[in-house]
């Protein structure tokens, strides 16, 4: 689904549900234009108490008369100004709103919306993934009744257009909502993705899909490694992981080139384990079903090129994804055994369920010797721990480079898809150190997150690298399961920053 933004009379939209934004404080004219056709109806609502002046609340009104609009949904807008935590709640009431509403077809009314601490661009943006999100549906694998997959269709969300009263900034403004639907879509990819079982996900199946990303446009390039490349190459670390499926690991490049031809690339690294049984140091089965998400940040680099592609930004970006299978088997990879990354570092295996960051850091290496980047950032379901110190709210950012990471952070935070910096102390490093090798792939369990970051710094530290652990972001265990698209909004944030900041 594609947004779309028009300028009109709000009393005059002939749509299966209006959706006005109604503030206590004062009332914008496309507001007050519903208000007088209602015969008052938006004063006596709010009067009674019936939609609460409490940011993103919803009130549905299923008749209206005076209007041609069918349905009326009202969103709360709570106190001025619309502060970051505000739009949060707008976002979330608008797409919870419209999922109740049960129509194929909408028009939200942004008259009035944005304020002193508020760009009306940034708001559409914004509001423009909320709706596109709020539309989406895996149903790949379900086979219902003819009657019942039309009900379910004629409940989804197919069209949307975006209302206000003049035609101030209106280029600007459909830019804006071109960037939010372009993220959405990255977004949706990315759900779709992590959401698929890990009997049709594959490493292969991975590298197809980004054949798919790059098929007709011509600043895209896919290359594909091997198993056996990579042996030769030396990245045993990366083929200790893979080695023990049947499944043959690939290191996946999707190259974007958009600006100039000398111009250092960007480069998104995404670990693409697509089923993560721990190997011979086996998960316990409880829940194991939910490790086909351990490919998430593949997916999400993979979201982001497609965004990217849609956008047409003028960057070199390089999407690399690390892809394979951790299973057991005879020939996987055992507790104790050694292995020589390509970078020559030596790696005892501690756990074989620390595998992520084994194929993460000859990606690593493998990047700086043939892409000689300008900035990589690793994008991982890494750690568990993430989850226990940041839960399922905020991602675990590690850097080292001070610039990068507050880069990273602002596009953060203006994308609403948050991060919170954790440190990379040399006191951590001794967690990693091995008697028998250079290094071992795991600290313990104290700073889980952390001595995992300290692990890829080791093979990072001749470039400006920065790591998100999106493990307690990358997917939901309760309520609505499944993939979230995170962190699409913060990459491909960051990318736009970095193209504004060119010019």
């Amino acid at each position: 689904m594609k947004p779309t933004l028009e300028s009109g009379a709000a009393d005059q939209q002939k749509t299966q549900c209006l959706v006005l934004f109604v503030s206590k404080e004062k009332q914008a004219p496309a507001v007050a234009q519903i208000n007088t056709a209602t015969g008052k109806l938006l004063d006596t609502l709010t009067t009674r108490g019936d939609l609460p002046p409490v940011a993103g609340k919803t009130l549905l009104l299923p008749a209206v008369t005076g209007i041609p609009a069918e349905r009326l949904l009202l969103v709360a807008t709570g106190e001025q100004p619309l502060t970051a935590p505000i739009i949060d709640k707008l976002c979330a009431g608008l797409a919870a709103g419209l999922k109740s509403a049960s129509v194929q077809e909408a028009t939200v009314v942004i008259d009035g919306l944005a304020g002193a601490e508020t760009e009306e661009t940034h708001l559409i943006a914004l509001l423009a993934r909320s709706v596109v999100n709020a539309s989406y549906c895996f149903r790949e694998y379900k086979s219902t009744q003819e009657e019942e997959q039309e009900n379910e269709q004629t409940s989804r969300l197919e069209q949307v257009t975006f209302l206000q009263s003049d035609q101030n900034n209106l280029e600007q403004n459909r830019q804006a909502l071109a960037e939010g639907s372009a993220v959405a879509t990255g977004m949706t990819l990315a759900r779709n993705l992590g959401n698929e079982p890990g009997n049709v996900c594959t490493p292969s199946w991975l590298a197809q899909q980004a054949q798919t990303v790059a098929q007709d446009n011509a600043r895209m390039e896919v290359k594909v490694l091997g198993e056996q490349e990579m042996q030769e190459l030396g990245m045993e670390a990366f083929v200790s992981v893979s080695k023990g499926s049947s499944q043959e690991g690939k290191l996946i490049s999707i190259r974007y080139s958009g600006g100039q031809t000398d111009e250092a690339p960007v480069v998104l690294l995404g670990k693409g384990i697509t089923f993560d049984t721990g190997g011979i140091s086996l998960k316990p089965g409880a829940g194991m079903e939910e490790m086909k998400y351990d490919m998430c940040g593949a997916a999400s680099v993979l979201g982001t090129m497609k965004a990217l592609a849609e956008l047409q930004l003028p960057l070199n970006v390089v999407g690399l994804i690390a892809a394979a299978e951790n299973m057991p088997a005879g020939n996987a990879s055992k507790p104790g055994d050694i292995v020589t990354s390509l970078s020559g570092q030596t790696i005892e295996i501690i756990n074989t369920d620390a595998e992520g960051r084994l194929v993460l850091c000859d990606a690593l290496t493998w990047a700086e010797q043939n892409l000689k980047p300008a900035v990589v950032i690793d994008i991982a379901t890494l750690t568990g721990a993430c989850v226990i110190a940041l839960g399922h709210h905020i991602s675990a950012l590690m850097s080292n480079d001070d610039n990068l990471a507050e880069q990273l952070v602002a596009a953060a935070e203006r994308s609403r898809d948050t991060t919170w910096r954790l440190p990379l102390d040399d006191r951590f490093q001794k967690q990693i150190d091995s008697p028998f090798a250079d290094v071992c792939n795991s600290g313990g369990r104290p700073a889980g997150s952390i001595t995992a970051g300290c692990f890829l710094s080791r093979f990072a530290r001749n470039l400006c690298w920065a790591h998100l652990d999106i493990a307690g972001v990358a997917w939901k265990s309760d309520g609505e399961k499944g993939a979230t698209g995170r962190p699409v909004p913060l990459l491909v944030q960051y990318l736009m920053d970095r193209a504004l900041a060119k010019h």
